[in-house]
């Protein structure tokens, strides 16, 4: 893990970054929060439900080679159902990288007991929106991928993989996050347009 200042942002900049990751019709009436010293802290209290944040890089599968690459800014933001049982998973990460832990002993804590952890399935109607194009998802797109909406569901792995779905398919729309450390299923639907309204490009 690099230092804790290369993580984190100037606030207010954090905030307009988390709003970017849904339109403004979401976005403006959300809670935000912002990376704090020892985990994610609310900085605008909203009132319809969502929750939009920055991800970093820890927030991702365990075992990829830019786990804590200080370049990751991914926002995105949830809707009440994910906020209650996907974000969560977001939040105790963040503690447990903040409070010194290795990745190595987050993924055994995590693999001890999921539900010890705090690992719970997605409720039914999880959605998660990452439309910003001002993000930098990982160090394999260096920036935003395309604009994308996410369905969260519980963790499902049938013995013919994504294809059951018709996913991670050439010409389908539909990409699975299966990897072998997820704890839930995440469906990544790309769509035309990004959060300002300008089209994906």
């Amino acid at each position: 893990m690099a230092p804790i200042d290369q993580y984190r942002m100037d606030r207010s900049a954090e905030i307009a970054l988390a709003k970017s990751a849904a339109p403004a019709s979401i976005s403006d009436s959300a809670d935000v929060m912002v990376l704090g010293a020892s985990g994610y802290e609310t900085a605008v209290k909203g009132k319809n439900g969502f929750v939009c944040i920055v991800g970093r890089a820890w927030s991702r599968d365990f075992g990829l080679d830019d786990f804590w690459s200080p370049n990751t800014r991914a926002p995105v933001c949830f809707n009440a159902a994910a906020v209650r049982s996907v974000l969560p998973w977001y939040l105790i990460r963040t503690k447990w990288a903040l409070s010194g832990m290795t990745e190595a002993q987050m993924e055994a804590r995590a693999k001890r007991s999921p539900v010890a952890a705090g690992v719970r399935a997605p409720e039914p109607g999880a959605v998660g929106f990452m439309q910003s194009k001002e993000g930098y998802i990982n160090e394999d797109v260096k920036g935003p991928w395309h604009p994308h909406v996410m369905f969260y569901a519980p963790l499902t792995k049938p013995l013919t993989g994504p294809t059951a779905w018709g996913a991670n398919l050439h010409g389908s729309p539909l990409h699975v996050n299966d990897a072998e450390t997820a704890y839930y299923t995440t469906f990544a639907v790309p769509v035309t347009q990004w959060s300002d309204g300008t089209p994906d490009k």
